[in-house]
């Protein structure tokens, strides 16, 4: 197998494994909270105390993945031409 064959098989491969993760779990973690929702703060004593919530989130915890987001605005452009 020559190594321009074997890194085409490999980037297909890797993007159908993509492609079956945005299927399964559109919705991953935010980057910025890390799936919590709000930041977490320390008050004098050095405990841990709830922060204000997540702008980019809005406090879900979760965000919508890039896979799924193309295929989102793919499938409403497709249904808003054939409609």
């Amino acid at each position: 197998m020559t190594p321009a064959l074997l890194a085409i098989t490999l980037i297909l491969g890797v993007t159908f494994c993509y492609v079956a993760v945005c299927a399964s779990s559109p919705f991953g973690n935010c980057r910025k909270c890390r799936g919590m929702g709000h930041a977490f703060k320390t008050d004098r004593k050095g405990r841990l105390k709830r922060g204000k919530d997540c702008r980019r989130c809005r406090a879900t915890g979760k965000r919508i993945r890039v896979g799924r987001w193309i295929y989102n605005r793919w499938a409403r452009i497709y249904r808003a031409g054939t409609g």
